[in-house]
């Protein structure tokens, strides 16, 4: 398995990935394909993680997906960590992401904001 820096090409694969997760994933408004990053084995997209650099204060970490067949095998953690990686490479601060899984996230070292339980969010 091999972690690296998407290109456009990946979109359609990085698209159908997320479209298997409609009720956790945003299906609207992606990333560019520069911000994310893919898992892949034998050059197929397993995965996918993107970071979006808002300033040099604040990133998002997210559309993390790994494809059904290849979770549990420390894919999605990999994923995470070279965001992180690459948040710190940038001299960002402060990473958040917005999840319906937040144990996972706790145990890559996430917490809440100022003791905040939930972020908020209207779609228009």
């Amino acid at each position: 398995m091999e972690i690296r820096k998407a290109s456009a090409g990946d979109m359609p694969a990085i698209s159908k990935l997320i479209s298997e997760y409609p009720d956790e994933l945003m299906q609207d408004h992606l990333p560019p394909a520069e911000a994310f990053f893919v898992a892949t084995e034998n050059e197929e997209v397993v995965g996918c993680c993107a970071l979006e650099i808002y300033s040099r204060r604040l990133a998002e970490v997210r559309s993390l997906a790994v494809r059904k067949d290849f979770q549990h095998k420390g894919i999605a953690k990999q994923l995470i960590q070279t965001c992180v990686t690459l948040a710190k490479e940038n001299d960002v601060y402060e990473l958040f992401c917005i999840t319906g899984n937040p144990d996972f996230f706790q145990k890559r070292g996430f917490g809440s904001f100022k003791k905040e339980k939930y972020a908020l969010i209207k779609i228009l």
